[in-house]
């Protein structure tokens, strides 16, 4: 079983502690060294500076000349230590013979160490380190030089490592407080970076974290909306891909880190940023395109820090607008099929009140039997429910409109597969009907044709629409298609035949636009009961892919 991970908290103060822990005994450590090698060098420095002076002192000089150099010099070398606390001072002649030594018993005989001969023989001063009958030392050396200036011995002060090294752990303990405080203030001061870390990120775990940044990304990415975040300065730092597309922009254009100005000039976020207004529903151009925009800022506690702007194309809520407008239609039709028979009703109330009974029953059964007809049409022709009523209720509105509306006998649909989406029917079926009204409304009421075929022929539903009126002109049949292109003169017509052909794409057919029969517009829709698979496969094997 896999050990559950530590906390953020948890792993902030364990890596700060034992980070801040290293550091400082490290620190320590080399902060020892140095001490040492400042102490080591400042006692070889005094010990070269004993040895200097004392060897330039004139009794020196004139013990060396007397009849026994080792008495007169003894006292000198003795006091010379005292006074200095060095662990001894040598006096030694040219030939390295001793004339003075802490140890009197060693007195005469040969110096011992092997580091005389920069002194003797070339009349250096120096400091060396050499171990001598008394252990390991720091010498300082020096020659004696008399009147003529020709040496006639040596003087050796030195000082034992282990003294030195006593001197050293002096300090240990100074340096090792000093390394336990920083470690403490480290481990505290990492608690308190732990805790605020952690507050900072509201709490949440690393993990946590990712996996909301995955969510926000897909969350923006899948909203149809551009959005677009900047910081206090107008600089951006998030836009996604739809953004770009109504911006007009290609993907791979870098937007984060660029200013909004350079990008939307016209741009209304500097208001929102300096005074913190909401703009809501908005309208603007951006890069020539109508669009509704949102602004809002973005805030922590009383400060602006940033804001963020949502904008869709107006082409995108016009097209909302459009379909809204269709649900009304079929409303409308619904609603010219109850008209029809309150009509029907109040008529024959009338003749009853008159006392015209023939003619109230002849027109029962002259309504009857035409409505009786119509629904026996449909129970055989068009057993779908769904499509059925549709038909019925453009039927009325047919009436109203004084269109006469065709439905052709070679009509037959059981019923749509349940897997191919009922709405988009409606859809297509209301947009081209509607169509169809509008291009012969204005004819003479004698011709005003419209005719609707709906038909399975096993493998497709085939749905023709065809009207009497002027048809399509050549000069817009090949773009027809394309958004915002009508044949009407309202400006803000077009969108139906957009329409139309996406919902025929997403059930995977075809459309088809003719000259009908009636001498108007003929569409001719197929759609493939297999689904959407089933009609791509066969609109790719028609293209010769």
């Amino acid at each position: 079983m896999k050990a559950e991970r530590a906390s953020l908290q948890s792993r902030i103060f364990s890596f700060g502690a034992a980070f801040v822990s290293l550091v400082a005994i490290i620190i320590g450590i080399s902060f020892y060294f140095i001490i040492s090698d400042a102490i080591e060098q400042q006692i070889g420095e005094r010990a070269l500076s004993i040895a200097v002076t004392t060897a330039e002192r004139p009794d020196i000089i004139a013990g060396f000349q007397s009849e026994n150099p080792p008495e007169m010099l003894q006292p000198i070398a003795t006091s010379i230590q005292t006074m200095t606390g060095a662990e001894y001072v040598v006096i030694g002649n040219k030939d390295g013979i001793r004339y003075a030594h802490p140890i009197v018993e060693r007195i005469g005989k040969k110096m011992v160490g092997d580091d005389n001969e920069q002194a003797l023989l070339y009349g250096h001063s120096y400091i060396s380190e050499a171990t001598g009958t008394l252990g390991t030392a720091l010498r300082g050396k020096a020659p004696v030089v008399d009147e003529n200036g020709e040496i006639i011995g040596i003087i050796s002060v030195g000082f034992l490592k282990e003294d030195i090294t006593t001197i050293f752990i002096q300090y240990v303990d100074n340096i090792a407080f000093i390394v336990v405080v920083a470690i403490l203030l480290g481990i505290l001061g990492s608690g308190i970076l732990a805790r605020n870390i952690k507050k900072e990120l509201f709490n949440l775990e690393p993990a946590e974290i990712a996996h909301l940044f995955t969510e926000r990304n897909a969350l923006i990415e899948s909203v149809r909306e551009g959005i677009i975040m900047v910081d206090a300065k107008g600089v951006i730092t998030m836009a996604n891909l739809a953004a770009h597309e109504i911006l007009s922009l290609p993907l791979e254009t870098e937007l984060v880190g660029r200013n909004v100005w350079d990008v939307i000039p016209n741009t209304y976020l500097p208001q929102v940023l300096e005074f913190g207004e909401e703009h809501l529903d908005r309208s603007m151009e951006i890069r020539g395109k109508k669009a509704i925009v949102n602004r809002i800022p973005i805030r922590v506690g009383e400060k602006i820090v940033g804001a963020v702007s949502s904008f869709r194309a107006q082409s995108d809520i016009d097209r909302l607008a459009e379909e809204l407008s269709q649900v009304k239609q079929y409303t409308e039709a619904l609603r010219a099929q109850t008209h029809e028979y309150h009509n029907f009703l109040y008529t024959i109330s009338g003749l009853i009140q008159l006392n015209s009974y023939d003619e109230a029953l002849n027109l029962i059964h002259v309504g009857t039997a035409e409505h009786q007809s119509l629904i026996q049409f449909m129970t055989k022709r068009l057993q779908d429910p769904f499509l059925g009523g549709i038909v019925i209720g453009f039927l009325n509105r047919a009436k109203e409109l004084k269109v006469q509306f065709i439905l052709d006998e070679d009509s037959y649909l059981e019923k749509l597969p349940k897997h191919l989406q009922k709405h988009l029917f409606v859809s297509i079926i209301g947009n081209l009907v509607t169509n169809a009204f509008e291009a012969v409304e204005k004819l003479p009421e004698a011709i005003r044709f419209v005719r609707i075929l709906i038909i399975d022929n096993g493998e497709e539903i085939i749905i023709e629409v065809e009207d009497s009126g002027a048809g399509v002109s050549e000069e817009v049949l090949d773009v027809v298609w394309k958004e915002k292109v009508s044949t009407k003169s309202d400006k803000n017509r077009g969108f139906g035949l957009v329409k139309v052909k996406e919902n025929v794409n997403d059930l995977g057919g075809t459309i088809a636009l003719e000259k009908g029969d009636l001498g108007g517009a003929l569409f001719i829709v197929s759609i493939p009961k297999g689904g959407y698979l089933h009609g791509k496969a066969n609109r790719d094997i028609n293209s010769g892919r």
